[in-house]
């Protein structure tokens, strides 16, 4: 099954994965699709929040190890005997794309975690900005358990996401918590019934929607950037980035509709 798209006429799209039958796990294919939902997500103007979840018992488990070695090791062997960067649509970096590591995808992301969350999973819920979990839902970085590693970005964004001491159970334990302990670490920022988890994702959603696009894009930019660099260059970005939103029509429109007691008609520029 797909990865699914849906935009709605609220300028909130849902990505939702849609394999069940192999616990949302994610081959070779799937996550180009998760890729590229994520590539048109950023390209649409009239997106301005996205919602990704699964379907079934699990939000993601990751990579499908029985059918994704092999297929990205035939892929890389013809890139490098074809001298190309991609091949019928498919290219090396599309792993680490689909779980939002190292992009430029400045638009806020929702997670609603439906269930299980590992391995890819984690990954993907690192570049989230909000998660809401349902009481169901487990977490757990599986990867030192199998003697591997959680390279998709889980050792450089989970101690920058919530306490070391936290992050380091997490990573270093490996264990399976419930959706209520990692609450109380701070890894989401809400527990909900099951039956009630999307509804609790679109609130959020719809509450930044409600605020200026550009403001809210230019707001998790600044954020981004700021912790990628020491305190003196990320100052330098937040400023640039603060005279870029003030000169915008936004940024005239919504004191005028303060002004005027009505609700701000967003441009998005």
């Amino acid at each position: 099954m797909p990865v699914h798209y849906q935009p709605g006429d609220d300028h909130v799209v849902r990505i939702t994965i849609d394999r069940p039958e192999a616990r949302n796990s994610l081959d070779m294919d799937h996550f180009a699709q998760l890729r590229r939902a994520w590539d048109r997500f950023g390209g649409d103007d009239d997106a301005w929040v996205a919602v990704v979840t699964g379907v079934g018992a699990d939000f993601c488990v990751g990579a499908d190890l029985k059918t994704y070695i092999p297929q990205i090791t035939s892929l890389q062997a013809r890139l490098t005997e074809e001298g190309l960067t991609e091949v019928d649509g498919y290219r090396l970096d599309d792993g680490v794309k689909a779980v939002l590591r190292d992009t430029r995808l400045y638009k806020p992301v929702i997670a609603a975690v439906n269930g299980t969350c590992v391995a890819g999973g984690m990954e993907l819920l690192g570049g989230c900005d909000l998660r809401v979990a349902a009481d169901t839902a487990t977490f757990a970085v599986m990867e030192p358990k199998r003697g591997l590693f959680a390279g998709g970005g889980t050792t450089v964004r989970l101690p920058r996401q919530i306490p070391y001491p936290a992050a380091m159970e997490l990573l270093l334990c490996a264990d399976r918590l419930s959706a209520r302990r990692v609450l109380a670490m701070g890894l989401v920022n809400e527990v909900c019934a099951p039956g009630d988890l999307l509804d609790r994702a679109l609130d959020y959603a719809h509450r930044i929607t409600a605020n200026g696009p550009l403001a809210v894009r230019k707001t998790k930019e600044s954020v981004v950037r700021g912790l990628a660099v020491d305190m003196k260059e990320a100052y330098r970005i937040e400023s640039a980035i603060a005279a870029e939103v003030f000169s915008s029509q936004d940024a005239v429109e919504g004191p005028r509709a303060f002004a005027e007691k009505r609700p701000p008609v967003w441009r998005n520029r």
